[in-house]
């Protein structure tokens, strides 16, 4: 949930600890709520939350859970209503932050997200600050299955694909944000193991930290800001961002 690599992301969540898990399932537990609500629990009918399942499952979310995250949200037994919130700042040294959110409580969840970035060095700021420095990309992730390179770019292609890239244990498709769910489920009915789908926000240009106290300052601030359960999503354009708090 950053502005790098989502398989980067979704390795660290299936390593986490078990109190990182926890927040791992609630936050998808939000998203499964709110597309159960819109579309219905059959993801047969409902492409997004055949994505979002296929999303929980590669973060080791049990069977159990999503089947009573489903069933619960179809029912009347999840009385929650979240709503969907955007907001856009500044970290230290003009690095852009979009911060996408899923509350139950916009008050509390906007005073958490202005302290953050208070305490850190940056500066939360109107809609559309920020958000223009950005474009919306759409990103399925494969599991690599270890098929003719050839083939697989004729399958991607076909699928509605506009470009992939080959990992050593994954490949990275990407599409028109619109199309995610067309693509993902086109690639699952040619055989595929689809482990994320969804649409992204991706940097037109990047901001490097040299000083060490702005690059701590920006850590803590993505620390804080994904260990929030309020939020769903984390973009933003540090360039330089060190490869071990990706990856740890």
């Amino acid at each position: 949930m950053s502005g790098h690599s989502k398989w980067a992301n979704i390795k660290r969540k299936k390593e986490a600890t078990d109190g990182a898990k926890a927040k791992i399932f609630t936050k998808i537990g939000r998203e499964m709520t709110v597309v159960v609500k819109e579309g219905g629990p059959d993801p047969n009918n409902n492409a997004k939350l055949r994505d979002l399942i296929a999303k929980a499952k590669a973060n080791n979310v049990p069977n159990d859970n999503i089947d009573r995250i489903i069933k619960k949200a179809a029912g009347d037994g999840d009385k929650n209503n979240y709503e969907e919130m955007v907001y856009e700042g500044y970290g230290p040294s003009g690095v852009a932050v979009i911060v996408e959110c899923l509350t139950d409580n916009k008050n509390r969840t906007a005073g958490d997200i202005r302290h953050y970035f208070d305490k850190f060095g940056g500066n939360l700021g109107t809609s559309g600050c920020v958000s223009f420095m950005f474009s919306s990309q759409g990103t399925v992730i494969l599991e690599n299955s270890g098929a003719d390179e050839d083939k697989m770019m004729e399958d991607c292609m076909d699928a509605g694909a506009d470009d992939f890239d080959i990992a050593d244990d994954v490949v990275e498709v990407t599409c028109d944000p619109n199309s995610v769910s067309e693509v993902s489920g086109a690639l699952t009915a040619k055989g595929y193991k689809v482990l994320s789908a969804e649409s992204e926000k991706v940097p037109s240009s990047y901001t490097n930290l040299d000083d060490e106290e702005a690059v701590r300052k920006m850590t803590l601030l993505l620390e804080h800001l994904e260990d929030n359960d309020d939020v769903q999503n984390v973009y933003h354009n540090w360039g330089n961002m060190p490869e071990e708090d990706e990856e740890d």
